[in-house]
């Protein structure tokens, strides 16, 4: 009997299919770029029909054209399409970082003219149109007492206000909230400041003024919370809505009340949130001039007293210097602006850290 052994031998490894696709080189859109904006400038000042910004608009038009043309030559169609709508993203991205980057720029540029001391260690008082000196003390002291009274007042009100819309709030009692303050987005600062000087100004000071109405860094402090409810109430409302539903529903399972699952789950999980809307509001009151202007009065000398006589700010410093006739003015001016930008910056940062330390770890 005989057997027969068959040996199988390895079959080779198959070769992976390779896949290659034509693609344009790296110095593709680069040159694309450079031709579209000498064209583009040839065609402007050749024409005579505009400036540097025409060029830079048809570049950008002649560039997209450029590249979709060369795209669906060499790689076909859809990476066409591709690296044109990939073009106008980024091109988006630069359109708005310009005009940021450019307000940075100016004020950095004219306002380190008046960065020195006296700016910011003596006031206005008693400096006339010919003098060099004066600076913002009495505007910064005005701007912290009457932004941070209006933080306290509001911050409370405005987190309460939305913690019962979304987690209490039912039926048309709710609705009518959430309605007058979505109306209450859209109110003009002068009119809180009428708001303020009618009912406050002219109506309750006088008790407390011998019978007198009398302009104080408090009534500022009323019309900018006035101002900044509305923010507060509806970012806090948007961040305590995205909190998941299983964070609540795992606390009530344990046996935590409400209001300790709100108090320990819910905001420490949306802090971030409210911390960024917060910041979003005493940005707008910090920058408002309208209001100070109205109630507070403003003034040249320091006030420490938020409550009696008239206060100014930096807002309203800035107004107040950009239309004085004279040459030392507009550097005062500058140097308040940065100061202001350069002021709620730093509460952004400190806000944003303390939010972050604070939040629910995950």
């Amino acid at each position: 009997m005989t057997t027969t052994v068959t040996t199988h031998r390895p079959r080779p490894p198959a070769q992976p299919a390779t896949l290659r696709a034509k693609r344009l080189p790296r110095y593709a859109a680069p040159a694309i770029a450079v031709a579209a904006l000498l064209v583009a400038a040839g065609v402007v000042y050749g024409l005579g029909i505009g400036g540097p910004v025409l060029v830079v608009v048809l570049g950008a038009l002649f560039y997209l054209a450029g590249l979709f043309t060369a795209a669906n030559a060499v790689e076909g169609r859809r990476a066409a399409r591709n690296r044109t709508w990939s073009a106008l993203i980024h091109s988006a991205f630069v359109l708005a970082v310009l005009p940021l980057a450019s307000v940075v720029w100016t004020l950095v540029s004219k306002g380190v003219e008046r960065l020195d001391g006296n700016f910011f260690g003596t006031s206005m008082n008693n400096i006339g149109a010919r003098d060099a000196n004066g600076g913002a003390y009495h505007a910064i002291i005005g701007t912290l007492e009457q932004v941070g009274i209006a933080t306290l007042i509001t911050v409370p009100l405005g987190v309460l206000c939305a913690i019962y819309i979304v987690e209490y709030g039912r039926g048309r009692f709710a609705f009518a909230i959430r309605f007058f303050v979505d109306v209450m987005t859209g109110i003009p600062s002068i009119v809180t400041g009428l708001f303020v000087l009618a009912f406050w100004v002219l109506i309750v000071s006088p008790w407390f003024n011998d019978g007198r109405p009398g302009f104080s860094g408090f009534a500022a402090a009323l019309a900018l919370s006035v101002l900044m409810l509305p923010t507060v109430v509806r970012s806090t409302e948007e961040m305590l809505r995205l909190v998941p539903a299983p964070l609540r529903e795992g606390a009530y399972a344990l046996g935590v009340p409400k209001w300790k699952t709100i108090l320990r789950v819910v905001l420490p999980t949306a802090l971030p949130g409210i911390v960024t809307g917060i910041m979003l509001a005493i940005a707008r009151a910090a920058g408002e001039t309208a209001p100070v202007l109205l109630v507070a009065g403003g003034g040249a000398a320091i006030n420490f007293n938020p409550f009696e006589n008239n206060q100014s700010s930096l807002a309203l410093f800035v107004y107040q210097q950009a239309g004085e006739a004279s040459k030392y003015s507009p550097a005062r001016a500058w140097t308040a602006a940065l100061t202001l930008v350069a002021l709620v910056l730093v509460l952004t940062i400190a806000a944003k850290l303390l939010a972050r330390r604070n939040r629910l770890g995950r």
